[in-house]
């Protein structure tokens, strides 16, 4: 059954002059967005394309019907698949395709996810405890506040949210749960407040990192792309680029110690004289420091300001692997 969607399906695309310059685009190539949204990104991609190909990769089936509308005009361009961009090397394997010119991945939460209430994602709207990008799965957000025992509880409060807090708001939690189950947002917000000492509170919304937290744990954000970084870079063709957008530390720091372990994957000591591990770059960080939004782009998009472009190019060596087919 398709999820409803809504027209009101908007998401700003960050960073996405810096993005779509980054790609490299040629009108022949073939090009992956792993994560559709409202198809911003792959909007300009398809405008740049002539014999190409885009495809794009969404968990969300309002993502991916508010993309098929707004890509319309790309019918022929374009190849949508509802998956997570975890399986993007099986999926586009499926469609006889082996290796890409490009691939980009805006990592962000859209700001329809965020703003349309019934899905849970924000502290600010009255909602069930959902948070899930794919509904089709069965995790929610509130089997984890309600379900986890307490020291899993402090353990993805502090390791995902990187809440200063952590071990108090999930005594909190589970003292709560233990009276009636938590249903919504708003009775998580006044849990998490009261866990947290008074003066504290005005380092923005007492609930902001907690809700970060159990959000990655619900769709697995890190795992995920911690699992896929590699096989993405494998799909390059050489000088093929994957643009990857971030929007926190812990996303920001896998992607820059993945590229660095692509690019000098060597693990022979220091004072060898020549390398014997056999480990051989695939090619080359672009970014030596990520390309952040202007003046111009914060003030049009204050949720922006934590974004980070970074960008990994394939290099030159031979491939055993067979070509693509489009």
């Amino acid at each position: 059954m398709e999820e409803r969607y809504e027209a009101s399906f908007m998401h700003y695309s960050v960073l996405l002059e810096e993005t779509i310059e980054q790609l490299h685009i040629k009108p022949d190539g073939i090009y992956v967005d792993g994560t559709l949204g409202g198809g911003g990104h792959a909007f300009e991609v398809c405008g740049r394309l002539g014999s190409g190909h885009c495809f794009g990769i969404d968990q969300d089936g309002d993502a991916v019907l508010a993309a098929k509308e707004r890509l319309a005009p790309f019918a022929g361009k374009i190849t949508f698949l509802r998956d997570n961009f975890c399986n993007m090397r099986n999926r586009l394997a499926e469609e006889g395709v082996r290796k890409v010119d490009g691939i980009l991945l805006d990592l962000g939460v859209s700001s329809y996810q965020f703003d349309n209430w019934e899905r849970g994602f924000s502290y600010r709207y009255d909602a069930p405890l959902d948070m899930r990008m794919d509904r089709r799965q069965t995790l929610t957000a509130g089997e984890i506040v309600n379900g986890y025992p307490e020291s899993g509880l402090y353990r993805i409060i502090r390791d995902y949210g990187e809440e200063r807090f952590a071990k108090n708001i999930a005594k909190y939690i589970t003292e709560a749960r233990a009276q009636k189950r938590i249903e919504t947002t708003f009775e998580l917000n006044e849990i998490i407040k009261a866990a947290i000492p008074a003066k504290m509170r005005k380092e923005g919304h007492p609930s902001r990192r907690t809700y970060q937290a159990i959000r990655i744990e619900c769709n697995r954000e890190l795992e995920v792309l911690k699992d896929s970084l590699d096989d993405m870079i494998d799909m390059l063709k050489p000088g093929g680029r994957l643009c990857v957008i971030t929007f926190h530390s812990l996303e920001d720091r896998i992607v820059k110690t993945n590229f660095k372990k692509n690019e000098t994957p060597c693990t022979c000591p220091p004072d060898f004289p020549v390398c014997v591990c056999g480990k051989i770059s695939k090619g080359t960080v672009v970014t030596r420091k990520p390309i952040v939004p202007g003046e111009k782009e914060l003030a049009e998009n204050p949720r922006s300001r934590s974004a980070k472009l970074r960008v990994f190019e394939r290099g030159n060596e031979s491939e055993k692997e067979g070509g693509n087919r489009i």
